[in-house]
């Protein structure tokens, strides 16, 4: 719980106070929970969960507690909408994303699918919206990672002891 406090308070320290649509995840597997960050998002932010569309490509719907959920093919909750009825990639303003490891560079290791990386795709060798934070333990912290051409690094890493700018560790 205080790493999930830690991380949470880094994330909303960064969070521009215009708002808008911010995506988080479903915690599972001993992914870092965000239930804290949806707690004490400002009103001017919208909560997002994930809908896994067709060709591992992410759509976003907006979620508060209490609204019904389901279990995708993978068993992991998610809103009960039609993918082409959510929110696209590009229309969200940030993203956190679950790793199993990561690098200060911004390579991230998550549960093998690709779904973030296709889904953001568009963001290859650019800097657009929306901004990926990357929320994990210092733990999960890795020297390296063999870099494939379709991976999307990551612009920050926010674990329990710090908020990590992988837009200025790399080469």
């Amino acid at each position: 719980m205080a790493a999930a406090e830690a991380v949470a308070g880094r994330i909303l320290a960064r969070l521009p106070a215009d708002g808008g649509y911010l995506a988080g995840y479903w915690a599972s597997g001993g992914e870092l929970p965000l239930h804290v960050l949806q707690m004490r998002l400002p009103p001017a932010w919208i909560w997002c969960l994930p809908v896994v569309g067709t060709e591992r490509q992410l759509r976003f719907a907006p979620w508060r507690g209490g609204d019904e959920l389901g279990t995708n093919r993978y068993g992991i909750p998610e809103p009960m909408l039609a993918p082409e009825s959510c929110l696209a990639p590009a229309q969200m303003h940030a993203v956190v994303l679950p790793l199993l490891g990561f690098t200060r560079d911004g390579l991230r290791l998550g549960m093998g699918g690709g779904y973030y990386d296709a889904s953001f795709a568009f963001r290859q060798g650019a800097n657009p919206p929306p901004l990926l934070i990357g929320a994990g333990y210092a733990a999960q912290q890795l020297d390296s990672l063999e870099a494939a051409d379709w991976d999307v690094r990551l612009d920050a890493v926010a674990t329990e002891h710090e908020w990590i700018d992988c837009t200025e560790n790399r080469a």
